[in-house]
């Protein structure tokens, strides 16, 4: 019943059109003050400006700009939790799950599997194909690069989370009444928010596949898991590994990384990879694991009404 953890808050329309206008002005424009301000010192001190991601990169060094992209996202946090707790008198508890408290044991857990799972991979392709890598390690920025990346790419993660598969899942599936509308457009939109990833412009938009793809496993995570837990943990783990492990001139994430991707970047078939194997195989794991069952009813039934949700808290109480 996470979606139904919505009718723990006040859910008026305009409260939600308010919510997002109020968070995406703290995400994209006061959350991205300072990385303005650090391109507007570098321009007049002679820098020149910089219109890319690997041409900001570049102009503020490597573990600057990371770090103050990064802040967007947590300040970009800040505000969806104040819009959570003050505009919807929600609690972050209930945005976050549908158990009494949130499973820091789930969070965890999938941080732990994915992490294990990529550097194994990583590992594997560096192995296989060297003439693809350049060692990149300087200790110094990689040990910036580490304290930036911990205490920051989970906020990073955890903010597109909490909007994509906490506040805007919940508010479409109490506005829709159904599962599948907001498991549909949410796993959609959080794709097409990485069309402008340099990524796309290198690769075409076939790696779409992979984003939306991406988007539909973490959906399908919280609504059978009830909760944000295991994809708080699996997106965590993805970025924060992969910016300590690997690099690349043409991705998103500029890092002093131990490894620069050299390679040319081509679409391959390996994009869909993730999406028709690995992910599958990781919800039959996680469905083992937590036990889950009804897959048809969570993923596309219907969301109980208020009143239906309200008699089912008060006779069987959440454990």
């Amino acid at each position: 019943m996470y979606i139904e953890q919505a009718y723990n808050g006040l859910r008026d329309s305009w409260r939600y059109i308010l919510g997002f206008v109020i968070i995406i002005i703290g995400w994209q424009f006061i959350g991205l003050i300072p990385l303005l301000m650090g391109m507007a010192v570098h321009a007049t001190n002679g820098g020149g400006m910089a219109a890319t991601i690997p041409e900001m990169a570049k102009a503020l060094g490597n573990n600057m700009f990371v770090f103050l992209m990064l802040i967007s996202f947590a300040i970009g946090l800040a505000f969806l939790f104040f819009v959570v707790r003050f505009l919807h008198h929600q609690s972050i508890i209930s945005l976050t799950t549908s158990r009494a408290k949130i499973d820091w044991k789930r969070i965890f857990l999938a941080f732990a599997f994915w992490a294990v799972i990529t550097i194994l991979i990583t590992g594997v392709d560096v192995y296989m194909s060297p003439d693809n890598y350049v060692l990149n390690f300087d200790l110094n920025k990689f040990l910036i690069l580490a304290v930036i990346a911990i205490c920051l790419v989970p906020l990073q993660t955890s903010f597109e989370e909490y909007l994509f598969r906490g506040y805007l899942m919940q508010s479409l599936g109490i506005l829709a009444k159904n599962r599948w509308i907001p498991l549909v457009v949410t796993s959609t939109v959080f794709g097409l928010m990485h069309m402008f990833n340099p990524e796309v412009a290198k690769l075409g938009y076939g790696i779409m596949v992979y984003y939306i793809g991406t988007g539909f496993f973490l959906g399908i995570l919280v609504l059978m898991d009830e909760g944000l837990e295991l994809s708080l943990g699996f997106h965590a783990a993805n970025n924060l590994v992969t910016a300590l492990l690997v690099t690349a001139d043409w991705t998103a994430f500029q890092t002093d990384s131990i490894y620069r991707d050299v390679s040319k970047p081509e679409l391959g078939w390996d994009v869909f990879i993730p999406v028709l194997i690995i992910y599958p195989i990781l919800l039959i794991i996680f469905s083992k694991v937590y036990k889950w069952t009804n897959w048809k009813e969570k993923l596309t039934g219907k969301v109980l009404t208020e009143e239906a949700f309200l008699a089912l808290e008060n006779n069987e109480p959440q454990s």
